[in-house]
């Protein structure tokens, strides 16, 4: 069974546009494309390896597609999605290319390790955490920051987290 979608996660896709689509970056085993499919949105989920969500694919309103995000262009630079989900990932080349991937009104869920997290666990490599405010300096120029949080968490281990909610254009939530 596949773990409990994120609370950051569970807290915002409400703001995204009802019967829209969501991109799912780097879905794993594909907590969020569950959860997102049973509130009703399209969800095109992406990973380098997919065997997890297998059982998902007779879903007419679920593309799966397998690939390496890190190898090559951007994969999505023609399709505009309602909604981005990202968690536990960190690739900075494409930080700007969500912004370019989201609808007017889209909106941006993102949470990852953020530095100071090496020293409680995994990831350690600086590559794969978050400067501080470094979500804020990505995102703010270009979309509406509804929420962000730099902390430590003790649930369901402790690790520093960064996180965001954004929309793309002005926003009245």
């Amino acid at each position: 069974m596949p773990a409990r979608p994120s609370p950051w996660i569970e807290r915002f896709a409400p703001l995204i546009p009802e019967g829209g689509t969501v991109l799912d970056v780097a879905c794993g085993g594909g907590r969020h494309t569950r959860y997102l499919r049973a509130l009703g949105y399209g969800v095109v989920a992406v990973d380098i390896d997919v065997a997890g969500m297998s059982d998902l694919s007779a879903d007419h309103r679920l593309e799966i597609i397998e690939a390496d995000l890190e190898a090559g262009d951007w994969p999505f630079r023609d399709r505009l999605f309602e909604g981005i989900v990202v968690t536990d990932y960190l690739y900075r080349p494409h930080l700007p290319r969500l912004v370019e991937s989201l609808t007017p009104g889209g909106v941006l869920i993102y949470e990852t390790f953020a530095t100071g997290n090496e020293k409680l666990g995994r990831p350690r490599n600086p590559a794969f955490l978050l400067n501080p405010a470094e979500l804020l300096d990505a995102f703010a120029p270009r979309l509406t920051i509804m929420a962000y949080e730099h902390a430590i968490e003790e649930d369901p281990t402790p690790a520093v987290r960064q996180r965001i909610c954004a929309i793309k254009g002005s926003a009245s939530a």
